[in-house]
């Protein structure tokens, strides 16, 4: 379809006459032609949305290795295997790497899911009137201008203008977030642009029809349909990049800096001042700066990642994306959809109003009063056998008011049978039924909007006395109503009366008039227990939560003030979809910071709102489960879908999926989060700060002309003392104050809050340490021979540097809390990781055989108690740098 057809169907339809929309699609009551049909088949495509370009598989796989930590990895293997003929070394990095690739090739695959799964929502048939008759077609073959049949039970095709309704209410939950049918007239809207939710004379492609019946005419197929937009945002959407991400980048730039000065002084010294052949001064250059890449690092922190997925997996969050479990420590923003996060998505009775008295449905109510009877007799819910009741929420809501109050309208429907009825239209706003009581009189009982029944009521129940209906009465109904209104509630209005006998015809001007009012029932989706909680919880740790709904602007304002995410009255931070249609971008990202609700808003307007705070440099978590919500949920950094009541499409665009639907847990998860990041950063400090430890040994050690340790050594120990024990890091428990902190911020990186200080001063302790033992041992020697002594000395330093490491390894538990505070023992897989490390350092010592294949002699037991003691120096030693560090900060607070 051309670019010109597409703009022509963009139209606001919902504001124009039928007989105008008629025109403008070309097309009449009596709908199109089979040949008319077949041309703008042609003209307009297929009803069915694109399928758009896609990457191939080996395209994908090769775009994982554009990362710098990637790319320096791939240039260490391959230095590995040919100048220092490390050949496991680098089989190691090989795999580490295309296991990265492989896992990032298979999360991209999920995500392009989400645009697969709403072409596989569409209806497969639509009854269509053409050439006269109605006929069933395939939905891909509509067109614009085509007249489509709807009846409760059937998925609205493609975008229609309604031009006739009997008592239509269509559930648009996949479009605007909000489970409530949405009751359709056919009124011309003269407001300008308004949402979704309140066009109410269309009906959108992919919603369903659940009571009454229609006809609409097509305006628009395909892409240009609203669920073809939300397609194309989710297209065009930008993957964000992580946090993570990031921080890994800068820690590849920043290391392969270091390495390339670490090469070049090593080669400049050696060659110059040691009379070195360049030869052999740039293999060991080449050598020294291998060994300072922690090559496995992306294995721990992806290990440390699905760790995480795990724990929160038990506690209802669902990770489809590893990332998103460290960027969750990260959120300054959670923007959450109302229904069903924050609230039950069940609606409820919360007051009752009889008697000129307004009661709470959680205190004690008048059970046998006839508005508890009039609310369930004009009522078309249906009981199924395990209990469950079916039927429209609002309707479903005063049903189980009923059974909680021990009102069972079975028994009671059994003994005074419906007997004829008045169907709600939304142009009377009312619904009547007729039941025939045992003493022959007929009971009408009519249920409807509070305005409308008092006009037709002349006289009110009161303390089991009917009476006139007096202004006084009136007004205080009013004033009842409307404050029940004020809380967001929405408001119903019961009546009855007697008859003789059923009516020959069923009129509602004879059936609804000169009624007795009987009472108000105020209901609303009220919010979850622990939500207000979560909240709380939030805002302590320095983590904004904001509500994003299609629900109307005093329900969305009545729902935050009592879940405490905004003031009570504080109107001034609530924003609709209308207004926000008024901003520009650069005027709305002034202004985004004043706003925590906003109601009324379009698939566009999340996305707007979105963008606007991550521009503002905030991490942004969103939630949603409605086709509406896809492209924001693929825009957010990270975008959180519903497993209970979201669609397939909202879950494929997320990072993570609630098992639960609960707002508390996005909270939990958060802490997670922390964790995870804390534990990466425990991890990098404890790898850099033993790789730094090695560097300098060999780097000092070679300008000084000392054989300290040899290429095995250092592979064993990065083999042995660095992957069990970092791992195991990746497993410690939350510090206790974790959410007492403000979120870090995009940017914070790996070596914040003190993690880059403690790398440098602990891997210059550690490298101080090594040396001063491997002095001692040269300058107090248990044997005399020189090939012993120097053996000794080697096998000591080796020891020391694996031992110090196992032991520094308690040390970065915490990066300023001392261990006897986090406890020491806590992780038990730390415990077992740090006695196998051990138990594979020693073997190679004193196990005959292994010792000789790595070059180590055996020890006494005074060359042990220099080791031992050297090695456990370093807790000590930075116990006390902490308790400094500690009091600084004290006093710099």
């Amino acid at each position: 379809m051309s670019e010109e057809k597409k703009q022509q169907l963009i139209k606001p339809f919902y504001t124009e006459e039928t007989d105008q929309v008629l025109a403008e699609v070309q097309t009449t009551e009596e709908g199109l032609t089979s040949a008319e049909a077949q041309k703008r088949l042609t003209e307009f495509g297929l009803n069915e949305l694109e399928e758009g370009e896609k990457k191939s598989m080996l395209v994908r796989f090769f775009e994982q290795f554009k990362d710098l930590m990637i790319i320096v990895l791939l240039f260490a293997a391959v230095i590995s295997a040919v100048v220092s003929h490390e050949v496991v070394d680098s089989f190691i990095i090989l795999a580490v790497v295309i296991i990265n690739a492989v896992m990032g090739v298979v999360q991209e695959s999920k995500a392009e899911q989400a645009i697969e799964a709403l072409r596989e929502m569409s209806t497969p048939n639509a009854n269509v009137l053409r050439d006269g008759h109605v006929s069933s077609i395939k939905s891909t073959e509509l067109v614009p201008g085509d007249i489509v049949m709807l009846e409760a039970g059937d998925v609205v095709p493609a975008d229609l203008r309604l031009i006739e309704v009997a008592s239509l209410k269509i559930e648009e939950a996949a479009l605007t977030g909000e489970s409530v049918p949405v009751e359709k007239e056919l009124i011309v809207i003269n407001e300008g642009e308004v949402g979704i939710g309140d066009r109410v004379n269309m009906a959108y492609s992919n919603s369903n029809v659940t009571y009454g019946r229609g006809k609409g005419v097509v305006v628009n197929t395909g892409m240009t349909t609203e669920v073809g937009k939300i397609a194309g945002m989710l297209a065009q959407a930008d993957e964000t990049e992580t946090p993570l991400k990031n921080n890994l980048n800068q820690l590849g730039k920043f290391l392969t800096l270091a390495i390339i000065i670490i090469a070049v002084v090593m080669f400049f010294v050696g060659t110059v001042f040691n009379d070195t052949s360049w030869v052999d001064m740039l293999l060991t250059s080449i050598s020294l700066a291998v060994a300072a890449i922690p090559e496995g690092l992306p294995a721990i922190v992806t290990i440390i990642l699905a760790l995480g997925t795990q724990v929160m997996a038990k506690r209802n969050s669902v990770i489809r994306k590893l990332p998103a479990v460290e960027t969750l420590g990260s959120t300054d923003i959670i923007a959450s959809d109302k229904t069903g996060t924050l609230t039950l998505n069940q609606m409820t009775v919360e007051k009752l109003y009889v008697d000129n008295h307004q009661y709470d449905a959680n205190g004690e109510v008048p059970v046998d009063s006839m508005a508890m009877k009039v609310m369930n007799y004009a009522n078309d819910t249906k009981i199924a056998q395990d209990g469950s009741l079916i039927g429209d929420p609002t309707e479903t809501a005063l049903v189980q008011f009923g059974l909680n109050n021990g009102f069972d309208v079975r028994e009671k429907v059994a003994e005074q049978p419906r007997v004829a009825e008045l169907p709600f239209d939304s142009d009377r706003k009312l619904m009547s039924t007729l039941h025939e009581e045992a003493a022959g009189k007929i009971l009408v009982a009519v249920k409807g909007a509070p305005d409308v029944l008092l006009d037709r009521a002349s006289q009110i129940l009161l303390n089991g006395q009917v009476v006139p209906m007096t202004e006084k009465e009136k007004q205080d109904i009013l004033a009842n109503n409307k404050d029940m209104a004020q809380q967001a509630l929405r408001v119903l209005g019961m009546a009855y009366k007697y008859v003789d006998q059923v009516p020959a015809e069923l009129e509602a001007e004879v059936i609804e008039n000169d009624l007795i009012f009987a009472g108000l029932v105020g209901m609303i989706d009220p919010e979850r227990a622990e939500a207000a909680e979560a909240v709380r919880v939030a805002k302590d740790a320095g983590v904004r939560p904001i509500m994003i709904t299609g629900d109307h602007k005093d329900t969305a304002e009545a729902i935050a003030a009592r879940l405490g995410i905004i003031e009570k009255g504080d109107d001034a931070s609530v924003l609709t979809g209308a207004q926000l249609n008024e901003m520009s971008d650069e005027e709305f990202a002034q202004k985004v910071e004043h706003y925590s609700v906003y109601a009324r808003v379009s698939p566009e307007h999340k996305v707007r709102i979105v963008k606007a705070w991550q521009k503002e440099g905030k991490v942004v978590a969103m939630t949603g489960d409605g086709v509406n919500d896809a492209p924001a949920l693929k825009q957010a950094d990270i975008g959180i879908g519903m497993g209970i009541t979201g669609t397939e499409v909202s879950k494929g665009a997320s990072d993570m999926v609630l098992a639960d639907d609960n707002f508390a847990t996005i909270v939990v998860a958060v802490e997670e989060g922390r964790k995870v990041f804390s534990n990466i950063q425990k991890a990098v400090q404890y790898l850099l700060a033993a790789n730094l430890g090695e560097v300098l040994t060999l780097f000092i050690a070679t300008l000084l002309g000392w054989d300290t340790l040899l290429p095995i050594h250092l592979l064993w120990i990065n083999l042995v003392t660095d992957t069990f024990p970092a791992i195991a890091l990746g497993m410690e428990p939350a510090e206790k104050d974790l959410m007492q902190h403000k979120p870090r911020g995009r940017s914070s990186n790996l070596f914040s809050g003190g993690v880059f200080s403690s790398i440098i001063y602990q891997g210059i302790l550690e490298a101080a340490t090594v040396l001063f033992v491997y002095w001692s041992a040269i300058q107090w020697p248990v044997h005399t021979a020189y090939a012993e002594v120097h053996s000794d000395a080697l096998t000591m330093a080796f020891a020391t540097l694996g031992l110090m490491q196992l032991f520094h390894a308690f040390n970065v538990k915490s990066v300023h809390q001392s261990l006897f505070k986090v406890g020491a023992f806590r992780n038990k897989s730390f415990n077992w990781a740090i006695l196998l490390s051990f138990a594979l350092m020693m073997v190679i010592i004193v196990v005959p055989g292994l010792n000789d294949v790595f070059r180590v002699a055996h020890l006494d037991l005074y060359q042990w108690g220099i080791v031992i003691g050297a090695s456990f120096a370093i807790i000590p030693i930075v116990e006390i740098v902490k308790a400094f560090q500690r009091g600084a900060m004290k006093n710099k607070d």
